[in-house]
């Protein structure tokens, strides 16, 4: 009986490990579509792109508006946090992360939608992920092994393939658990003083929807026309 327990848990094992890219993959993928598409309650990068482009009439005003939004959402933890617990990564890391990555991820998108962009698109899609960590943090990402900068990526002819898509998510991710990491590291000190803490992480995660923003602005040139396969 002993030896027919091993042999049903090596089984196991072996399937559980053939099968994890799959999850993974799957994994990177609703992470993308649920950040760029919207769910319950989160509208996805189309509507928030059109309410501010009907509201400003004008493609600079609006995209100046969309970052002003997400920087004040980025500084509501409660909201980040909440968003977080909906929609996961693909590796390990707190909700308050994958809440903060996902606002970036649609803001991203809105930014390219409102350039003229396909945002079906997967290279635009992986493109958009693409410009989370930064214009830092988009050099570490190429180490890894991903492919050149977002915008290069978003007009390329590249085929983004199910694990392409997995394996920058997962960089990407590293990179925010890393970034985040140091800042939770920081706010340490903050910590001990009542209040403060809160309003040093807000201002933290306001700053860096700013600086993504303001990246994602210049990957996504106006009037780019996207080629078709």
């Amino acid at each position: 009986m002993g030896l027919r327990a091993n042999m049903t848990a090596w089984a196991s094992n072996q399937a559980a490990r053939r099968s994890a890219p799959a999850v993974a993959a799957r994994s990177a993928h609703q992470f993308v579509d649920k950040a760029i598409d919207g769910f319950n309650g989160f509208p996805g990068a189309r509507e928030v792109a059109r309410k501010h482009l009907e509201r400003r009439r004008d493609v600079d005003h609006a995209i100046r508006d969309l970052i002003e939004q997400h920087v004040r959402l980025a500084g509501v933890q409660g909201f980040v946090a909440n968003v977080g617990g909906v929609v996961t990564m693909p590796v390990a890391i707190p909700a308050n992360i994958a809440g903060i990555a996902v606002l970036h991820l649609r803001m991203a998108a809105a930014i390219a939608h409102l350039r003229g962009y396909d945002i079906n698109d997967p290279r635009v899609r992986a493109a958009a992920l693409m410009t989370l960590p930064g214009k830092d943090g988009a050099a570490i990402a190429r180490e890894g092994g991903l492919p050149a900068s977002p915008h290069e990526v978003a007009v390329g002819k590249t085929e983004i393939t199910s694990a392409m898509l997995e394996r920058i998510t997962t960089r990407v991710a590293q990179e925010l658990a890393s970034r985040i990491g140091g800042k939770h590291a920081t706010l340490i000190f903050a910590k001990r003083v009542p209040v403060l803490g809160g309003a040093v992480s807000a201002g933290v995660d306001a700053y860096s929807t700013w600086s993504i923003g303001r990246y994602a602005g210049r990957q996504f040139p106006t009037h780019v026309m996207i080629e078709q396969e």
